[in-house]
């Protein structure tokens, strides 16, 4: 009777947890989609840093005063 309590519990428990997965599907897929958009958004301002600095660069040894 005990193994069949413990069996009972395990098959319990990974229904509820299965069914929370399925539930927590659609969240899983928009989060991704918005992590998608801000780590695009991210490269975006740092190629614009990264040329900013490199034009600054270049500036600065064209027009090097000596």
């Amino acid at each position: 009777m005990k193994a069949f309590a413990i069996g009972l519990i395990f098959l319990i428990a990974v229904s509820i947890l299965s069914v929370l997965g399925v539930l927590l599907f659609p969240l899983i897929i928009v989060l991704g989609f918005f992590l998608k958009i801000i780590l695009i958004l991210l490269f975006v301002i740092f190629s614009i840093w990264l040329l900013g600095k490199f034009i600054i660069f270049v500036w600065e040894k064209i027009f090097k005063t000596k």
